[in-house]
């Protein structure tokens, strides 16, 4: 065991929370062109980094979006190679008057940090940078393994830019192994590796009636309301029972295996706490047959984000408005892909748009659903260093989110992926008061130190 490693990172533990904290005060918000030279600012506070603690050939590599984080140290010869990733990119703060204090102002309270970004994937990604430094200091500036580190900042915005360097440059991130830490914990205290993610289709419906907007009095009653018939087109994508109505859809799902559906029924899993701690809505939906369990993570979704437009200021404007938009998006599960559900989804808008509109649908991004396999040695060379660290045994979930490029790494690299990750269901991932719980921050360190050097034994 990595003793030298964990007394280092013991030691250190101040400082690396120091470091995450100047890391969270860069608003490195991807999808905002505003945002830009701050997502490169946090490229460079990154890279920095990895050159300072012992990485070789860092550097930034171009895309079409924002840039790439690269660095490795490829010293022992015979040993297994590790990618790790993450990524250095946020979501905007909104709505910013439900932020407890600043959110690019970390701040501790309960045993947490709060910031965002504080563990989607700032503090998580800086686990595996603090858990290579302390392995460099315990074998005198080596590793015990080969590394080979790729962060991004578009994961926030769908990930092309890494996807297509993955696609056109595997020969140079040959690996045995990626670790991805951008996942959480089923409960607190409870080891959980990630083993499905839900894929993901985010996409824009826009409405088009009159070519200008018009005086509601003078011109309601004959010209049509663009935003009345989003809202029609809208409501028939559900049923009342949630049910998807775009034809075909559920066709190809592939379902959980029946193993599954039994390990999560022994899961500590208390249904009203749920209800009432983590989502705070007055009763739960979803699909009939179905638990909660597998709706959030093994049953495709559809959901509306926003719908901009028209006049939504203080006090009142009568106006029809020449265009209306929506921002969609579904959840993916394994068999189903992006492009086959996006052809469904965008023929049905057309299908039931009501007459005196004109409606485009627009794909802004997407992703693939995967299930990863539990039949390869690093998986239980993860479970193990969770369990030495956590003294429990791991469960494994599936996570009802997407994290796009690791379907890109099972196609493209051929290598087996590590989902390791210590958020906590109430992290407010995407929210108001994103949180990292401290202790997890370390131990996640800690987990990661025991599961690299495994890596090269």
């Amino acid at each position: 065991m990595s003793k030298k490693a964990l007394e280092f990172a013991a030691k250190n533990q101040g400082k690396a929370l120091a470091e995450l904290k100047e890391f969270l005060r860069i608003p490195s918000i991807s999808t905002l062109p505003d945002h830009a030279e701050d997502v490169r600012k946090a490229a460079v506070f990154l890279a920095d980094e990895l050159k300072r603690i012992g990485l070789e050939n860092v550097r930034l590599i171009e895309t079409s979006g924002h840039p790439l984080v690269y660095g490795d140290w490829l010293g022992a010869p015979g040993k297994s190679t590790v990618l790790c990733y993450g990524h250095y990119d946020v979501q905007p703060p909104d709505p910013l008057d439900e932020w407890l204090s600043p959110p690019f102002e970390p701040v501790e309270r309960n045993g947490n940090i709060y910031a965002r970004g504080a563990v989607d994937d700032k503090g998580q990604l800086w686990m595996q940078v603090k858990a290579l430094e302390a392995l460099f200091q315990e074998y005198g500036g080596k590793l015990p393994v080969n590394v080979r580190v790729l962060c991004e900042g578009e994961e926030e915005v769908g990930g092309e830019g890494i996807a297509e360097y993955v696609q056109q440059h595997p020969d140079a991130l040959k690996a045995d192994v990626a670790l991805v830490c951008d996942t959480e914990m089923f409960e607190p205290e409870l080891p959980t590796l990630c083993v499905g993610l839900r894929g993901m289709i985010y996409t824009e419906i826009e409405v088009r009636g009159a070519k200008t907007d018009l005086h509601s009095g003078i011109y309601g009653g004959a010209a049509p309301n663009p935003f009345v018939a989003l809202a029609q087109i809208i409501a028939g994508l559900k049923d009342a029972d949630d049910h998807i109505r775009i034809p075909g859809f559920y066709d190809d799902i592939q379902p959980p295996t029946e193993d599954e559906l039994a390990a999560w029924k022994r899961l500590p899993f208390d249904e009203e706490h749920y209800r009432q701690t983590e989502v705070g809505s007055p009763e739960l939906i979803g699909e009939k047959g179905y638990s909660v369990i597998e709706r959030v993570s093994a049953r495709p979704t559809l959901d509306v984000h926003g719908m901009p437009g028209g006049f939504t200021g203080a006090g009142a404007k009568t106006v029809i408005p020449a265009k209306a938009l929506a921002k969609v998006s579904m959840r993916l599960v394994p068999n189903m892909t992006s492009a086959g559900a996006y052809e469904k989804y965008a023929a049905y808008v057309q299908q039931i748009a009501p007459r005196g509109v004109t409606v485009e649908t627009r794909l802004i991004h997407s992703g693939e659903p995967v299930v990863i396999g539990t039949d390869n040695p690093f998986v239980q060379k993860a479970v193990n260093a969770m369990h030495e660290i956590w003294q429990k045994d791991t469960v494994f979930v599936r996570g009802g989110g997407s994290i796009p490029i690791v379907g890109e790494f099972e196609r493209h690299l051929k290598v087996p992926v590590i989902l390791m990750g210590f958020g906590l269901p109430d992290d407010n991932l995407h929210a108001p008061n994103e949180k990292f719980h401290i202790a997890n921050f370390y131990r996640g360190i800690d987990s990661i130190i025991l599961f690299l050097e495994s890596c090269g034994a």
